[in-house]
């Protein structure tokens, strides 16, 4: 059983694929070939977004929304522990300072509540100037975006989505793309949409962010090549990358039905048993990874050594806060200033989530999980 299947995925719609990469090599146009645009327009159209700008990463996605917000030195940007280091380590790449936010204990997202509190204790500290918000919707949940761009709009906050993991889910019927300022994605190839290597979007509905954003992804650009009028990356995706990620998303949208029944099924399950994700009432989350929370590690160790020894592979997301990682050693934090996150982590496994596991798949794995609850 794979973690993420995406042989199987790639057999299903091969002879679409080489067709696609077949084209791109035919007319040559490697970098910002036609199937760019093509893609940025249909991927605005899923999202529910006005503009799309296409990247090499959703790293780089993160990066390049931060530049075009001009978040630099003595900034805040408020953001949470418990998420992979690239959503903190792009406030430190603009000189900015990540001021990290502890987690709802349910949904496993940013609380929104200790947000306000952050701020104000950022303001009343006076030395940094509270600027941007980066709220992360973990394993494909959407965060709780209504109360973030109230805080956003009250505080004078640029709000950017992290939706790397998220594409797809939404909140009372508006897909993750159409949240915040900018909304930066990852199409890393185990995300629910994915390519084939590394590539990202921002979503917008701001041309203004546009325009800078599509100057900052080609080394700062003006009107010509060699006419460069602020600093800025090479943050394109290349033409192969968007023909795969074309082809992919027309089966998209039945790949999340069927992410969404699989889900349901893991729920119904092991609810009764173990902490599952809280989705709350008109979200919809895009099944990233699912996720459960052990009583405690010594449990967590058990339920993966057992699985494992009927090849089920699961994985750990995260196993260390952020706060507590090295590259963060000096910003101040120490160990139980994010209790949530931090005991979350001790006790949370992912099992395999992808489209093509069957009922008889999933059944097997809470079987499993299951009879351990029975013998502690």
């Amino acid at each position: 059983m794979q973690f993420i299947d995406l042989k199987f995925q790639h057999q299903t719609i091969q002879t679409q694929i080489n067709n696609a990469i077949l084209g791109v090599l035919q007319h040559g146009q490697y970098i910002l070939g036609p199937e760019v645009f093509d893609l940025e327009g249909k991927l605005a159209s899923y999202a529910g977004a006005e503009f799309c700008v296409s990247c090499s990463s959703g790293t780089d996605a993160l990066l390049m929304s931060l530049m075009a917000a001009e978040i630099g030195p003595g900034d805040a940007v408020f953001t949470s522990p418990f998420t992979f280091i690239a959503t903190a380590e792009v406030i430190k790449l603009v000189g900015a300072t990540p001021i990290f936010v502890d987690i709802q204990k349910d949904t496993f997202n940013m609380d929104t509540k200790l947000l306000k509190q952050s701020v104000q204790d950022c303001l009343s500290m006076g030395k940094l100037q509270p600027k941007a918000v980066i709220p992360v919707d973990l394993f494909g949940l959407p965060a709780e975006y209504e109360s973030i761009e109230q805080i956003g709009n009250e505080c004078n906050l640029f709000v950017l989505a992290d939706a790397a993991q998220s594409f797809g889910g939404s909140i009372k019927g508006n897909r993750t793309g159409s949240f915040g300022h900018l909304a930066a994605t990852s199409f890393f190839p185990s995300k629910p949409l994915g390519c084939y290597g590394d590539g990202g979007a921002i979503f917008t509905n701001n041309e203004h962010f546009v325009e800078k954003l599509l100057s900052i992804r080609v080394h700062g650009q003006g009107n010509t090549k060699y006419d460069n009028i602020r600093i800025g990356i090479n943050g394109r995706m290349d033409t192969i990358q968007a023909a795969i990620l074309l082809e992919k998303l027309k089966i998209f949208p039945d790949e999340m039905v069927k992410r969404n029944h699989i889900a349901a099924q893991y729920r119904q399950l092991l609810n009764s048993h173990f902490v599952c994700q809280k989705i709350p009432e008109g979200y919809e989350s895009a099944w990233a990874q699912f996720s459960l929370l052990a009583a405690n590690t010594k449990e967590r160790s058990l339920c993966r050594e057992q699985l494992k020894s009927f090849g089920i592979p699961t994985a750990v997301y995260y196993n260390k806060p952020l706060h507590l990682q090295d590259a963060f050693k000096n910003a101040g934090y120490n160990e139980g200033d994010f209790p949530v996150s931090e005991s979350i982590s001790k006790r949370i496994f992912s099992v395999p989530m992808h489209p093509y596991l069957s009922d008889e798949d999933v059944k097997q794995i809470c079987d499993i999980l299951l009879s351990i609850k029975k013998k502690v």
